[in-house]
């Protein structure tokens, strides 16, 4: 047995390293291609077992791994609009699909288990393409996570009241031990957050193998714990990372667990697949094409009018938005519940299901290409934004011209800044973390909140009066658009941008750009000019090694780590 299910993980991880290489030579999302593995390619039911406690695991790392960037703060600026985004998305998305399943001739009973279905989105696959996509710290990537957490815990409520009612027990009496076990048990995990961790992980972070065993083990321990008590191990495992969110070590935790976390995650994809059932759906095609646009078209709408109710601006409205527009393994198990209790027929099952595939797919194609996709649309989305002062425009300047604009305060930015310091010259900082704009305001310098990749954004910085323009933004499309708007405005500004590949950095210099920044190369060359300034004194390169060290220890008080990826 043990053998089987060892040639069987070696035969999925086989394949899925041949499709996931496939998709990429498309450009295309792997999880559609982990999702074709699974479904299509070999059939692992007899190891489901292994698979479902792998996929566990995976969940678990990646829900910590979120966790990790959820500092309280971050939960007070987008707790209101999380739970208002949440909740209204759930009642107006059952309410219409509600409407549409009866209209399809469907029962009562059946248009309920439908409508409900459509609700829920998936916090597993959303969290992987914005962790790959690199939106998870931008703002409308804090509110998605936040209101997929808000849709998870009204899931776990509805799969909690069906079982109780089709058992017989009363649902008000389990509901409230539920949720005084469930704040009992918050409150012992932030307790030993507060008081016990601090100590712990600094004791632990002496060795590097002993923190990332630690971590590890956390993170299943607080997971472990809540599953055992019959809450979700994402619940779980979020709680865990978020009671680390102030450690100082939790940029060498996050960077030392995400190769664990995406080998553990393709099991996830490859288990979702198996869960997927089909049977004769031809009766049902209308309603899977309706359900389906629904889902990818009516849930974003949603999202967006009641962001832009809240004060948010259209871009963020649409990209949050869009993140809603799938339905989730939820809806999947919902659905099996209610076939196993003899409320539904089969066939629903595999309805719901074609309409997951549908949508999944879909979500997948909209996250990943929504900044390009955006400007197509951003003239028609302007009814979904309220007038006056937009909620998320954190803007900390006066409407000026700047001499030097500066897009994305990171680790190159922070260096630059000092330079701009140095040489006394009006700048101004644009970056998509709402944090880092914060910090930047209360140290008293000019910032905005604000996505290079926004044309309407550019459009209204007075890029034609700057000196020199400067993005440390590594993607080239970002780049370009920027080059390009420098040159509508008939500017005539030094344009220093970044790339991490050599056929990219040619792209840009061809484009416009005046001096483009390869962090790769750049340690050699430093290196080399060191050994041509200095020669072999070792006193003055002693002298640069104590000026290097007090800099990374600045760099380290900010929160900031080397990258262990190449975008």
């Amino acid at each position: 047995m043990i053998g089987n299910e060892f040639i069987v993980l070696s035969l999925i991880l086989i394949i899925a390293v041949a499709v996931s290489g496939f998709m990429r030579l498309l450009r295309q999302p792997l999880i559609i291609g982990y999702i074709i593995v699974s479904r299509y390619i070999i059939n692992i039911t007899d190891s489901s077992v292994s698979i479902s406690t792998f996929a566990e695991i995976g969940v678990a790392l990646l829900l910590f791994l979120v966790g990790l960037n959820l500092n309280p703060k971050m939960i007070k600026e987008v707790g209101k609009v999380s739970i208002i985004t949440g909740v209204g998305q759930v009642v107006f998305t059952s309410l219409i699909g509600f409407g549409m399943a009866v209209y399809f001739g469907f029962s009562v009973i059946t248009s309920t288990y439908i409508a409900v279905a459509l609700t829920f989105s998936s916090t597993i696959i959303i969290m992987k393409i914005l962790s790959d996509k690199g939106d998870l710290e931008t703002l409308y990537g804090r509110i998605a996570i936040g209101f997929l957490i808000v849709q998870d815990l009204i899931a776990i409520f509805i799969l909690m009241a069906i079982s109780s009612v089709s058992s017989g027990a009363d649902f008000t009496n389990i509901a409230l031990q539920t949720v005084l076990k469930g704040a009992g048990l918050v409150i012992f995990v932030f307790l030993i957050g507060v008081y016990i961790l601090p100590q712990l992980t600094k004791a632990v972070a002496r060795s590097q193998e002993f923190l990332l065993l630690f971590s590890i083990a956390w993170s299943l321990a607080v997971a472990s714990l809540f599953l055992y008590f019959k809450f979700s191990i994402e619940i779980g495992a979020l709680l865990a990372g978020i009671t680390l969110s102030l450690s100082p070590y939790r940029y060498e935790i996050s960077s030392k667990m995400r190769p664990l976390r995406d080998f553990f995650i393709v099991m996830f994809f490859v288990l979702i697949g198996t869960q997927m059932v089909f049977s004769d759906i031809s009766q049902y095609i209308y309603p899977i094409i309706a359900f389906s646009a629904f889902v990818l078209i009516g849930n974003p709408l949603i999202v967006m009018v009641l962001m832009g109710l809240l004060g948010y601006t259209k871009k963020n409205s649409f990209l949050a938005g869009l993140t809603v527009a799938q339905i989730s393994e939820f809806s999947l198990i919902l659905i099996a519940l209610g076939v196993k209790l003899g409320h539904l027929p089969l066939e629903i099952l595999s309805l719901v299901t074609a309409v997951g595939i549908i949508t999944i797919a879909g979500t997948t194609y909209f996250i990943t290409y929504g900044s390009r996709i955006y400007p197509y649309l951003s003239r028609y989305l302007s009814i979904f934004e309220k007038n006056g002062k937009k909620i998320d425009e954190h803007a900390y300047h006066q409407d000026k011209a700047y001499e030097i604009l500066l897009f994305g305060h990171n680790r190159i930015g922070y260096d630059l800044l000092e330079s701009f310091k140095k040489l006394k010259k009006k700048f101004l900082i644009v970056d998509y973390n709402p944090e880092i704009v914060i910090n930047l305001a209360k140290e008293g310098i000019d910032c905005k909140y604000g996505d290079a990749s926004d044309s309407e954004l550019l459009d209204g910085l007075n890029l034609n009066k700057a000196k020199a323009i400067i993005s440390t933004i590594p993607d080239v499309d970002t780049n370009l658009l920027l080059i390009n708007k420098i040159k509508e405005s008939k500017g005539n500004a030094i344009i220093v941008v970044m790339a991490h590949r050599i056929d990219d950095a040619l792209k840009l210099y061809e484009e416009g750009a005046t001096y483009v920044i390869m962090p790769h190369f750049l340690g050699g060359k430093q290196a080399s000019f060191l050994l041509e300034k200095h020669g072999f004194d070792i006193n003055k390169f002693l002298k640069e090694k104590f000026v290097h060290i007090e800099h990374l220890k600045r760099r380290k008080e900010l929160g900031q780590e080397h990258p262990t990826h190449d975008y």
